[in-house]
């Protein structure tokens, strides 16, 4: 780990002090490092729009409206090389709340978020995404049992 100093104005520094507690902190440090990472990530995705990513995709619906859960359910079987994961949770008699894990390229993952986004009835849409280095190419295994797989690391 290295360290180094940053000097700020008292009151940027109170702000910043502020949000350490409110988001509950155990100290600048970490506040600092999250902050810097996001900054980092937004960088990198406006200057790579090529590369690859994790994400997470969470959206509420409205299940009563028409043919939308078979919609969303067909969007999501012709993208299945993206999708990792689906969590479905009722949230009362209307309304139901979806995560989808993904992994793949960005500009792939961003557009199938973006369509499911775009549906009627779909509600209160986001893409949580971190970039990854980009996977080594070919697949490979761990063991003569397991599946081949590539791995995703995150780049910060």
């Amino acid at each position: 780990m290295q360290r180094f100093t940053v000097s700020i104005e008292p009151k940027l520094a109170a702000e910043f002090d502020a949000l350490i507690e409110r988001r509950a902190y155990g100290n600048r440090s970490e506040a600092f490092r999250d902050l810097l990472r996001a900054e980092l990530e937004r960088q990198r995705d406006a200057e790579d729009p090529q590369g690859w990513c994790v994400a997470c995709l969470s959206y509420v619906y409205n299940h009563h409206e028409r043919d939308l859960a078979e919609r969303l359910n067909d969007l999501q079987h012709a993208q299945h090389d993206l999708i990792v994961s689906t969590m479905h949770a009722h949230l009362d008699h209307d309304n139901c709340i979806e995560t989808v894990l993904l992994r793949g390229p960005t500009l792939a993952v961003r557009r199938f978020a973006d369509g499911v986004c775009a549906e009627r009835g779909v509600h209160h849409g986001h893409l949580n995404v971190i970039s990854v280095d980009t996977p080594t190419t070919g697949q490979h295994r761990h063991g003569l049992l397991q599946s081949p797989h590539l791995h995703f690391k995150p780049s910060t």
